[in-house]
Formats: C-alpha cells, structure tokens, sequence
C-alpha cells in the first residue's frame, strides 16, 4: 500500500500469495504462513523502532530514492520512507538467525542489522534488568541468507534491471502461475544478443547470464552442467529448452495452486493457525520491548 494500488484486490492478492507459499512446497507444519495485518505486534513494533531510527537512514535507502524519484514527491506517501522500519519489525519480532534475501534487499537487512544493535544499546543490557527484565539484548542481530545462484533474478527485457512485479510490461517477467503459451511467447520474445555461443561470465552480455542462471535455478543443476550443455547452442535451441523447463518446473505448483483456492475453508485455516503461532513469539517479543523502554504495563 506504499504505492497506489486497488483496494478490492487486495484481500484476492493476499489469499493469493498464501495459496502460492504453499503451493511451492512450503510446510504449514514447520513455518507459520499468516498474513501480516493479522498480527497486531508487527505495527506496534514498527512505532517503537521509529523512535530510534534516524531519518537520515532512512534516507539513504536505494529503493526509496528510487521509487520516489519515479512517483514525484507530491505522490509519495510517508509510508513509502518508513517501510524498511516495517521490514525490521517483520524480522525482529521473530529473533531470526537468518533471513534469506536477495542481492537487492541486502541494504534493507542491514539496516535492519543497525537498529536492532541500536535499540539494544539504547534500552538493553542492565537498562532493561532495572526496569524488572531480564536484561541482555532485546533482539538478535541477524544475517543474511544469500542463496548462492538467484540473488537477483533480472528481467526478461533488459539484462540490467531486476525482474520485478511492479515493473510495467508484463513481457519482463515469468510469474508463477503464467500459462504455458504466455511463457512460450515471453521467452520467444525476450531480449538476447547476436553473439555465438552462450556464457555465464562475459560482462557485455548480461541478457546472455540471467537466461543461463534462470535455466539454472529451476533445473537444479550446477552451473558447470548448464555451461556443459548449452555453450554450444544457437538462442533459438536455448530458449526451446528454457521453455520446456519453465513450463515442466511450474506446471505441479499450478496444480497445486489451483487445488489450494478451490477449497478457501483450509486455506483459512492455514491462515488462523500460522498467525496464532507467529502472535505467541511476536507478542513476547513486543511485551519485552514495551517493558525496556518504560511503557505502563496493561
């Protein structure tokens, strides 16, 4: 909501998107899917970092420049520069170890790295033992869980820019539950080059890279074994095989998908249950940090 959006769509998008975590593998029995508005202590939290936060970090944030310098800034809302505060809430109320992030949200991670650190400093410790706590660090200071092929999945149309949702041709990315003759046609019409043969490594052709590391991710195989197979092919032989891939890697998961939305009482369920568990460990997290920085108890 950082940006205009429809509102009747949200609600379908957020079911949507669960539907989706779940179709792809993810197991309700071992990680919470919930949905964020669900779990009060998300926006609690994010109010309290707010104080500690300097707006000069906030500031600094690539994405914002970004985006804000792309809307104007009479079309900005504040919501837009205090998001990554939200992102810190999302991890910190849930002491993670690791967060498993792309390239480009690693800027975020650290600044979530920084507050955290920050309100530690400010509020922890034997601060927070006279105030009747149990004192030591209010959160853990988290890392970044880079997966090593993927980081930054680019787009189909321009090498050098990421592949996003946002982005305004639909021609620039694959989304998970495209059909199989829209992928067919956006890989037929996707942005290559005319030199022979393909490489991971030659920094003139980075269209040339992503399509390889693309056919990569959701083969599985090494990239020695995709170098192997394909530095001899033509594009028109490559993007056949890409397609096919595509096409075979995503097609369980729409099933699966599609299975999942036909029956909205167990995705509800899902829903209850995973913001159930995450309300315990956010809850006392924030009851921590309410009692370190001296509120009233209720």
């Amino acid at each position: 909501i950082t940006l205009p959006y429809d509102a009747p769509e949200l609600s379908k998008a957020t079911r949507s998107t669960a539907a989706i975590y779940l179709a792809c593998g993810i197991d309700s029995s071992k990680a919470s899917i919930f949905v964020q508005s669900h779990v009060r202590a998300h926006i609690e939290l994010m109010w309290l970092l707010s104080s500690s936060t300097p707006i000069g970090w906030l500031n600094k944030m690539i994405q914002f420049k970004e985006k804000s310098r792309k809307a104007g800034n009479e079309n900005v809302g504040v919501a837009l520069l205090t998001y990554p505060v939200l992102m810190a809430s999302d991890i910190l109320l849930y002491q993670s170890d690791l967060v498993p992030v792309g390239e480009d949200q690693t800027q975020h991670l650290e600044l979530t790295r920084e507050i955290s650190e920050r309100v530690n400093n400010l509020y922890g410790g034997r601060k927070w033992k006279k105030l009747g706590g149990r004192g030591g660090s209010l959160f853990k200071v988290p890392e970044a869980l880079i997966p090593p092929a993927g980081a930054r999945v680019m787009s189909l149309t321009d090498g050098l820019s990421k592949m996003s949702k946002s982005a305004p041709s639909d021609l620039s990315r694959i989304n998970l539950l495209d059909p199989k003759d829209v992928i067919v046609n956006k890989i037929k019409r996707c942005k290559t080059d005319s030199l022979p043969g393909l490489e991971f490594d030659n920094p003139e052709r980075p269209e040339c890279k992503n399509l390889l590391s693309v056919y990569q991710i959701i083969t599985g195989k090494t990239k020695e074994e995709v170098v192997s197979e394909c530095q001899d092919m033509n594009w028109g032989t490559f993007k056949a095989t890409l397609t096919d891939a595509l096409i075979d890697h995503l097609q369980p998961i729409q099933v699966r998908y599609e299975e999942i939305m036909s029956d909205p009482g167990y995705l509800d369920s899902i829903l209850l249950d995973g913001a159930g568990k995450a309300s315990e460990i956010a809850d006392a997290t924030l009851n921590n940090v309410y009692q370190a920085m001296g509120f009233l108890r209720r």
